[in-house]
C-alpha cells in the first residue's frame, strides 16, 4: 500500500469518526497556538525590556544614603564640588557626569496651573536616564552656564497646560514659581512613570526651589558596557576622597551599578519566558496523548479489518504506515489550525496589549517558532502513533478475525 492510498484511508477514518477527530485535533490547535502566542509574547517582552533599559546600561548613579555604622551626625549630603571631582577625574572609563537636583513647584500657563516635580539638570541628564526627547530639544550646557530660564516638559505637563498640543507648548512661556521658562522641548512619555516632570538648568534651578549647592544624585555615564567595573572603581575612589570615608561599609552615599540590576530584571524575564515554554510543552504534550488515545481506540475497533488485511497477504510494514500516516495526518491538521490561530492571536494581542498593557510590549511573529512548532506536531503523530501502530501490525490474524 503506497502512501497516497494510507492517506485516503487516514482521511476516510477521520471522517467516520468526526467529532472524536475533532476534539482530539483541538488538543494540537490549543498547544501549537499556545507555543506560538507565548513565543511572541516572550520575544515582545524581552525586545521592550532592551529598548527601555539597554540605554541605562552604562550608567552609575550615586545618590545620599545613611551611614551603615557610626554616628549619623557623620552623614553629608552630595555637593557640587563632588559634581565637579568626578566631572574632572580625567578617567577614559568616565563619558559624562549629570547631577540631579529636584524639588516641587507650581507650573502656570494662563489660568491653568498643575503642581511638577522640578529637576536641575545638565545635557547629558537624557542619556543617562535613557530618556528621548519627542519635540523640540534639549537645553546645552552653555545655556544652563548662562543661566538661561529654559525648561523641557514632560508628556503631562503638556497635556494638562496645553492640551496635549506640542506645538502650542514649544516657545511658550511658563511660570515656574515667580519666574518665567521659556519651553524649548517636550520628553516622549515613559510607561513606568508619570511624567509631571519638568527639566530646568542646574544653575537656574537653585531661583526656583532655593536651597546652597546640595544635590539629590549625580549620574556618571561610563564609556562602554565594559567600563562600567572600572568606572565604578574611579567613582567610589574619587567619593571616598571627597567624604573622608575609610572603611566601605561606613560611606554615606550610595553608588549603583545599573548594569547590574539590569542583568538581574532581565535573568528574571527570561525565566519567565521559560516558564511561559514550558506550560505551551506541557499543553503539547496533552494533545499528544490525545493522539495517543484515539489511535489505541482506532486499533482496538478496527482489530478485525487488520484480521482481515493480514489474512490476504498484507505486510506488516502496510499496516504500520496506515496508522502512523493516520495518527500523522491528525497532528498535521491540528498543525496548520493551530499556526493559523496563533499568528490570528499573536496578531490581535500586537494591536490590543500596546494600547491597554504597553508595559508588555507588542508580540512579535516569529515564522521559525511557527515552523518548529508545525514541524513538532508532525513529530507528535509519529511518537504518538508509533506504538498503536506497531500494536496494530503485530496483531496474529486469526486472533484479529476471532476479535470480532
Amino acid at each position: 500500500m503506497g502512501l497516497t492510498q494510507a492517506f485516503a484511508i487516514a482521511l476516510r477514518s477521520m471522517r467516520a469518526s468526526a467529532l472524536r477527530s475533532a476534539l482530539t485535533t483541538l488538543g494540537i490547535v490549543v498547544g501549537i497556538a499556545a507555543v506560538i502566542v507565548l513565543f511572541g509574547l516572550g520575544q515582545g517582552v524581552r525586545t521592550n525590556f532592551h529598548d527601555n533599559y539597554s540605554p541605562l546600561t552604562e550608567s552609575i548613579i550615586v545618590s545620599k544614603t545613611a551611614a551603615a555604622t557610626g554616628p549619623v551626625s557623620s552623614t553629608e549630603s552630595l555637593r557640587e564640588s563632588d559634581l565637579e571631582a568626578l566631572q574632572s577625574s580625567g578617567s577614559p572609563a568616565i563619558a559624562s557626569v549629570t547631577p540631579l537636583r529636584s524639588g516641587t513647584a507650581v507650573v502656570k500657563y494662563g489660568q491653568k496651573a498643575i503642581s511638577v516635580s522640578i529637576a536641575g539638570v545638565n545635557g547629558t541628564y537624557l542619556a543617562i536616564r535613557g530618556r528621548v526627547v519627542a519635540a523640540g530639544r534639549m537645553f546645552t550646557d552653555e545655556e544652563g552656564q548662562a543661566k538661561e530660564r529654559l525648561i523641557v516638559l514632560g508628556p503631562d505637563v503638556v497635556t494638562d497646560l496645553f492640551g496635549g498640543d506640542t506645538n502650542a507648548a514649544l516657545g511658550s512661556e511658563v511660570r515656574v514659581g515667580r519666574l518665567l521658562f521659556r519651553v524649548v522641548g517636550v520628553l516622549a512619555p515613559e510607561h513606568d512613570s508619570q511624567d509631571v516632570l519638568g527639566l530646568i538648568p542646574l544653575d537656574s534651578v537653585r531661583e526656583v526651589i532655593g536651597g546652597a549647592d546640595t544635590l539629590n544624585g549625580i549620574g556618571v555615564e561610563a564609556a562602554s558596557v565594559d567600563q562600567v567595573p572600572e568606572a565604578y572603581s574611579v567613582v567610589t575612589g574619587i567619593m571616598d576622597r571627597q567624604h573622608g570615608i575609610v572603611v566601605a561599609g561606613m560611606r554615606d552615599y550610595r553608588a549603583v551599578a545599573v548594569n547590574t540590576q539590569v542583568l538581574q530584571i532581565e535573568s528574571v524575564v527570561n525565566l519567565l519566558t521559560w516558564f511561559t515554554m514550558a506550560v505551551a510543552v506541557i499543553a503539547l504534550f496533552v494533545g499528544a496523548l490525545g493522539v495517543a488515545n484515539i489511535m489505541l481506540i482506532t486499533v482496538k475497533e478496527r482489530t478485525s479489518e487488520i484480521g482481515v488485511r493480514k489474512a490476504i497477504g498484507a505486510r506488516r510494514g502496510a499496516i504500520m504506515r496506515q496508522f502512523l500516516t493516520e495518527a500523522v495526518v491528525l497532528s498535521g491538521v491540528g498543525g496548520v489550525l493551530g499556526v493559523g490561530a496563533g499568528f490570528a492571536a499573536t496578531v490581535l494581542a500586537d494591536r490590543l496589549l500596546p494600547r491597554y498593557l504597553p508595559e508588555l510590549g507588542a508580540p512579535e511573529i516569529s515564522v521559525p517558532a511557527a515552523l518548529v512548532a508545525f514541524a513538532v506536531s508532525l513529530g507528535i503523530g509519529l511518537a504518538a502513533g508509533g506504538y498503536p501502530a506497531f500494536r496494530a501490525a503485530s496483531l496474529n490474524p486469526i486472533d484479529a478475525l476471532r476479535a470480532d
